[in-house]
Formats: structure tokens, C-alpha cells, sequence
């Protein structure tokens, strides 16, 4: 089976959040089969339960479906919160672009270091020093944080 990716940078870098800044999340991701759509619903009801809502914006097929309609999205300056967005190319062209959003600083105070094994999931989420992805390693998963500042 084709390894593949995640959003759930909610749950790592919005979880921290209260209901006094609670937020509405569209979260872009293509796990819609059985057993990850039920994975998908537990990253929710996790994030949910800070006070804040995750909207979910599934997209059926596979990630050679979703890439594209994501990209687009972005690029178009209609990022969603959060994507589920494989380490590689694509995610690189987007941080180069200056359209993602550096966790470095929660990366270390959450200690991402210290806890995701192997370390390489992790490596493999940075771009020159910066962590831009979160691996999620129960699936060795990746997500992206669409940054809207630019728009």
C-alpha cells in the first residue's frame, strides 16, 4: 500500500487554542476510505474538543486527485487551515513560494524532537532547518499549514 498523508496540523499546531479565539478549520485531506476516514474523525474530535471546530473537507479519490485541487487552492489565495500534503516536490514548491507556515518554534516546544521516531519522519518535514510539515507518525504521515498571510 502507497504510504501517504495527513492533516492534522490542528492537532499540532492548533490545539494550544481556547474558546476564547475559537476558530473554524477547513482541514483538505483525501483519507476517505473506512479505516482512515475513522482515523481522520478522531484527529476532529480531538480538535473539537479545545473549543475550536474543525470543518472537514474531504476529497474522495486519491492524493493524485486531491494534489492538484489543494495546490490550486492555495496558489489561488484560497487556502484552507490545514492539508494533508506529502513530503516532496509539491510541498517544497509551496514553502520556496513562501506559502506555508513555519512550526519550527512550536516543533521545539512541544517537543516534536524529542518524541517522533524515527527521527527521519521528522527530518523529512523540514526545509532548510525549518520545520514545515508535522509528521503525524501513526501512518508515517506529514501535514502542511496553508499560511494565509500573503493574501
Amino acid at each position: 500500500m502507497k504510504k501517504f498523508t495527513v492533516a492534522a496540523a490542528m492537532a499540532a499546531a492548533l490545539m494550544c487554542g481556547t474558546s476564547a479565539f475559537a476558530t473554524d478549520l477547513e482541514v483538505t485531506h483525501w483519507w476517505t476510505s473506512g479505516g482512515e476516514a475513522a482515523a481522520v474523525a478522531e484527529f476532529a474530535k480531538a480538535f473539537d474538543a479545545t473549543g475550536n471546530h474543525w470543518v472537514d473537507g474531504a476529497i474522495a479519490g486519491s492524493g493524485d486527485v486531491a494534489r492538484p485541487l489543494i495546490i490550486s487552492r492555495i496558489l489561488g489565495g484560497n487556502p484552507m487551515g490545514a492539508t494533508q500534503l506529502n513530503t516532496g516536490r509539491d510541498a517544497e514548491d509551496l514553502i520556496k513560494a513562501g506559502l506555508m507556515t513555519d512550526l519550527t518554534d512550536l516543533a521545539k516546544s512541544e517537543g516534536w524532537y524529542d518524541v517522533i521516531r524515527p527521527k527521519k519522519l521528522l527530518e523529512s518535514c523540514e526545509f532548510e532547518g525549518k520545520a514545515l510539515l508535522r509528521s503525524c507518525q501513526y501512518s508515517l504521515m506529514a501535514v502542511a499549514v496553508a499560511e494565509p498571510s500573503g493574501f
